[in-house]
């Protein structure tokens, strides 16, 4: 990468909409207003250039999960980046108390580097009648001591973890998440409407995987869902991958929250840019067949084998969604979401220089992190 390079032509997706014929100047590891007149120019008319994806909720991916080894970590990192994600929370699943507190300090040491924006503990503290795919052996209330060992367990990096609010300590739980700041995302709950409202007062500000793992929308117990929609404190999370949630399912989220409340998430499982064949989430046993994975025992659904630049392309090609809305659902949401704002997520001078280049059928032919091409770029 030259000291100062222009990438000329291309439509590029800024915070105030998008901009034809236009262009994104980087300077080193960062977005810069100006160039000079050395810099080098490259033509990427007939493309568009979106920031980088943030992903809040991603559990592996490259045939690696975010429970294994440090090499295993970063080789789901790297998968991922290759599809978009210059920005990735990395989330566990349940596991024994112990073994989430040791891994939490390989994944701090990560986030220290800057490989991860932070961690994500996805259970123990959910909800036996919505475990999905986590052992439910393993599961426990949320003792708020308990909670506080696994922030603490995080070194400054535990950026969120989600819970079942109703079960025994959760609203006490989500007090001491939000007096921390850590984010207390409400999912894999079996909660009430008026239990939800109680723990979005309490400072929970995210919807795990809305609609998935919940309870449904009913019209006379309207449930988790229809408070977490209501309340503009609270971002939705959504796996648009086709087999999580019904075309309309999503515009109904679109609709009722807006396009500033929606963060797409992956939550991707080992099999995420490999394939079909046979994978362990945690401690269990999951088959990926026609890129669905599912659990072994039980047939529950395990988390997905979904890339972020999936998800954009079936929200604008599929859901009909405007880009510059599902730019804000992958980019900007998320990194507002984590405190990141001023750092990632839209593409604008001082910010680090993540970026990806699409073609005209949304497929991805460059990415860039921090000012260095990991991907590309790829011009005819």
């Amino acid at each position: 990468m030259a000291p100062s390079t222009v990438l000329a032509g291309a439509r590029v997706v800024l915070p105030t909409g998008i901009v034809t014929d236009g262009r994104v100047i980087v300077e080193g590891t960062r977005i810069a207003a100006d160039s000079p007149a050395d810099a080098e120019v490259i033509d990427v008319r007939g493309h568009w250039l979106v920031p980088g994806f943030v992903d809040v909720h991603n559990h592996g991916g490259g045939g690696a999960s975010f429970s294994g080894t440090a090499d295993e970590i970063l080789t789901a990192i790297r998968t991922h980046r290759l599809h978009g994600t210059t920005t990735l929370v990395a989330s566990t699943v349940t596991d024994d108390m112990d073994f989430l507190v040791k891994q939490a300090g390989l994944l701090s040491e990560l986030a220290e580097q800057g490989d991860l924006a932070g961690i994500h503990f996805e259970g123990p503290f959910i909800s036996p009648c919505r475990k999905g795919a986590h052992s439910e052996e393993l599961l426990r209330d949320p003792d708020p001591e308990e909670v506080r060992r696994l922030i603490d367990a995080g070194r400054g990096r535990t950026r969120m973890v989600t819970l079942a609010a109703e079960l025994p300590g959760g609203i006490d739980s989500v007090r001491l998440l939000a007096e921390h700041g850590v984010i207390a995302a409400v999912g894999h709950t079996d909660a009430t409407y008026e239990q939800t409202v109680q723990a979005i007062d309490a400072g929970a500000t995210v919807a795990t995987h809305l609609f998935n793992a919940m309870p449904p929308l009913g019209h006379r117990s309207p449930g988790p869902v229809a408070a977490l929609l209501a309340d503009e404190r609270v971002t939705v999370e959504l796996i648009n991958d086709g087999t999580h949630l019904h075309p309309a399912a999503l515009e109904l989220a679109f609709r009722h929250a807006g396009a500033g409340r929606v963060a797409f998430i992956t939550d991707a499982m080992d099999a995420a840019g490999i394939g079909d064949g046979r994978y362990m989430l945690g401690p269990l046993e999951v088959e990926v067949s026609d890129g669905v994975a599912r659990l072994v025992q039980g047939g529950s659904i395990a988390g997905s084998t979904l890339t972020l630049d999936r998800a954009f392309k079936r929200a604008v090609t599929v859901d009909r969604l405007p880009v510059p809305d599902v730019v804000a659902a992958l980019s900007a949401n998320p990194a507002r979401l984590l405190g990141l704002a001023d750092r990632v997520g839209s593409l604008e001078p001082g910010k680090d220089a993540d970026l990806v280049l699409l073609d005209e059928d949304f497929e991805v032919k460059g990415v860039m992190r921090q000012g260095a091409w990991v991907v590309g770029p790829q011009l005819p």
